[in-house]
């Protein structure tokens, strides 16, 4: 049986948007696939050898409040320069809204104070006084269309890659109409719900990469993700 290694960092402080959820999908389209699945809670980090990334081959981020989040990206300040190695060599990440946003340089608050972030991905994040707030629906030429709800103050920039095109929501900012960052195997969104169980092709997309970087071209088992789709259509036919 192949077996995979999930390092979750914080899941007792940044779970506010049903990010458990993300990794019960993980763990049951490997458990289908009879892939197994440890999941490595990462509850503190007093410093770097506490968190050996090498033996990580997914990462999670999920979102939390301000004040959490801060809290936490300085503990992981303490491992950005093996995490930045990790991302750069390929290690599927998936990081969600407050998450999502510390991967940058840093986060502006409405003071204008700017907190510092771990500068694994070259982008910026501004608070803005209106919230972000309803149903996302994307469409995205690898992963299909694509659901979620989102519901931030931060609005983010940059060049790369993204999830998908918004055709009903925010996604990043109010300029761009795109959502998300994609970058190798990294992939930062503000959408919850959680994300994954709505969007299996997010998921796989994590599972298959963990796979092809462990054991090399591992190609993944089909599974019948007819319920799923069902939902993400119940959620388009409400603005079609």
């Amino acid at each position: 049986m192949k077996s995979l290694t999930l390092f979750h960092f914080f899941p007792d402080k940044l779970n506010l948007y049903g990010d458990r959820g993300n990794i019960l999908t993980l763990k049951k389209r490997c458990e289908w696939r009879e892939i197994s699945l440890n999941v490595v809670p990462i509850n503190k980090i007093d410093q770097a050898s506490d968190v050996p990334l090498s033996q990580a081959d997914i990462l999670f981020i999920g979102g939390g409040s301000d004040r959490e989040q801060a809290l936490c990206t300085e503990e992981l300040k303490k491992i950005k320069d093996s995490f930045k190695s990790a991302v750069e060599d390929g290690t599927p990440c998936l990081a969600v809204c407050g998450g999502y946003q510390f991967l940058g340089n840093y986060y502006q608050m409405l003071s204008g104070e700017k907190l510092e972030g771990l500068s694994i991905v070259d982008f910026y994040t501004i608070s803005k006084e209106n919230r972000l707030v309803g149903d996302v629906l994307m469409e995205s030429e690898t992963f299909g269309k694509l659901v979620g709800f989102e519901n931030h103050a931060g609005q983010t920039f940059h060049p790369y890659e993204t999830l998908g095109t918004v055709i009903k929501g925010y996604g990043n900012n109010k300029k761009d109409k795109k959502e998300g960052l994609v970058y190798k195997h990294l992939i930062g969104t503000y959408l919850h719900g959680p994300v994954l169980p709505k969007n299996p092709s997010i998921a796989d997309f994590l599972i298959g990469n963990a796979l092809d970087r462990k054991y090399g071209q591992a190609k993944l088992a089909d599974l019948d993700d007819s319920w799923e789709h069902e939902a993400a259509e119940k959620v388009w036919s409400r603005y079609a």
